[in-house]
């Protein structure tokens, strides 16, 4: 592939306008809108499954290690952090995923409801339905010869006119047909989120005795806190690609908000364990 080629593929990447922005590279913005493809999706679609992801993962290890910092706060044995933690694990991300899908799938059904109501007022008074964008768009500035005009155009596709009028009047975005699927994706997305990063500050408490048996159990608790900070920055970072907000700044936000909830928990633990003990 010669160099224009690979200058044209660089320039329809969708990734680039976002490049552009956070560069503030104007000549770049440029190329990208001149030689896109007009099907060229123009924002981020793996956003979608930010929220499960990020939302899954940092919750699933921020459990995980209070149930190891209230443990070992409390002086307890390493079997029961372990039966505790698994099991909590599991069964929080299996809640999770069940909840994220179901409120997913409900938020979509309510809205393709709603649709429903706007395009049965649309076929039935469909001069009121007009009226309100006119409304909408001068209050957003627009003068009323020129919301007459767009609204009055948009209206000849009554389907185009419904989605824009729950997008304006509404603030919703109508769903795709397989929402469903969709919805069952982020489900899935969140429980192994939530269950492979919370399995991860528990490992340490399986892999570290069977390879340095030697090794007092004080240390686990200390990799434990290790492996969670690193993984909590790490997680911060990859959250940075989805907004303009530098990688490190990101990355040390999450950082010391997990740091945050495991010193909580840990001092809990400690407090509850001087309790039980002096009773």
């Amino acid at each position: 592939m010669n160099s224009t080629s690979e200058e044209s593929t660089a320039l329809v990447d969708p990734s680039a306008a976002r490049k552009s922005y956070v560069a503030q590279d104007l000549e770049a913005s440029k190329n990208f809108h001149d030689t896109r493809n007009i099907s060229t999706e123009m924002h981020q679609t793996e956003g979608g499954f930010l929220k499960p992801l990020i939302f899954g993962g940092l919750d699933g290890i921020l459990t995980s290690f209070a149930i190891v910092a209230g443990a070992a706060g409390g002086s307890m044995p390493i079997p029961v952090i372990l039966v505790l933690g698994f099991s909590n694990i599991f069964a929080d991300a299996l809640a999770m995923g069940v909840g994220e899908f179901l409120s997913s799938k409900a938020e979509n059904e309510w809205i393709l409801s709603e649709r429903k109501r706007e395009n049965w007022e649309m076929e039935n008074y469909p001069e009121g339905e007009i009226r309100e964008m006119i409304d909408i768009y001068k209050e957003r500035g627009m003068s009323h010869e020129d919301a007459v005009t767009v609204i009055n155009t948009m209206a000849k596709y009554k389907d185009f006119f419904v989605d824009v009028m729950m997008a304006e009047e509404l603030q919703l975005q109508v769903p795709e047909e397989d929402h469903k699927v969709e919805s069952m994706k982020e489900g899935v997305a969140m429980f192994c989120a939530f269950a492979s990063f919370g399995s991860l500050p528990l490992l340490g408490y399986v892999i570290i005795p069977a390879t340095f048996p030697s090794l007092p159990e004080e240390m686990l608790f200390t990799a434990a806190c290790a492996v969670t900070g690193v993984v909590l920055f790490l997680m911060g970072s990859v959250k940075s690609i989805f907004s303009a907000s530098h990688w490190f700044v990101c990355g040390m936000e999450t950082f010391l908000l997990g740091g945050a909830c495991a010193t909580l928990a840990y001092t809990i633990g400690q407090f509850v364990d001087g309790l039980v003990s002096e009773s």
